[in-house]
């Protein structure tokens, strides 16, 4: 079978970005409440909530599209590290009662997003000429 690493990497771009986006388009219509709490929990300004609408929609739209894909992948990494060290912090260095990792699903969206930082989006993008696609 032929190798095929900008087509893998579409699929990667296309599943990552549409799942996270569904999280966001969720907090869009729900409502950042939750965030917010935790946000000054933790004694930061609440205003920083709205910065999961760009780690949450505008960071996977740009990825699905393939369009400065390395520094959204960078912003959705970051925006999983912190709902990690913010939400899930507890559960950083323990295993759920299935035997997986506690936080695996912000690792799901943590490990494609650090990958697509340093791969770039392949040639099916809207843009793969840029340093910064």
């Amino acid at each position: 079978m032929k190798r095929n690493t900008d087509l893998g990497l579409l699929i990667l771009r296309v599943g990552v970005s549409v799942l996270m986006l569904l999280h966001g388009i969720a907090k869009l219509f729900s409502g950042l409440g939750g965030i917010k709490y935790l946000l000054a929990q933790a004694g930061l300004p609440e205003f920083m909530a709205y910065g999961v609408l760009v780690g949450e929609v505008v960071a996977p739209l740009l990825i699905l599209i393939g369009w400065r894909t390395r520094p959204a992948a960078l912003v959705l990494a970051g925006n999983c590290l912190v709902a990690m060290l913010l939400a899930h912090s507890g559960q950083i260095f323990m295993l759920s009662e299935h035997g997986g990792w506690a936080v695996e699903l912000l690792g799901l969206y943590l490990i494609p997003s650090l990958a697509l930082m340093f791969t770039g989006a392949g040639k099916y993008a809207l843009s793969s000429t840029h340093k910064w696609d």
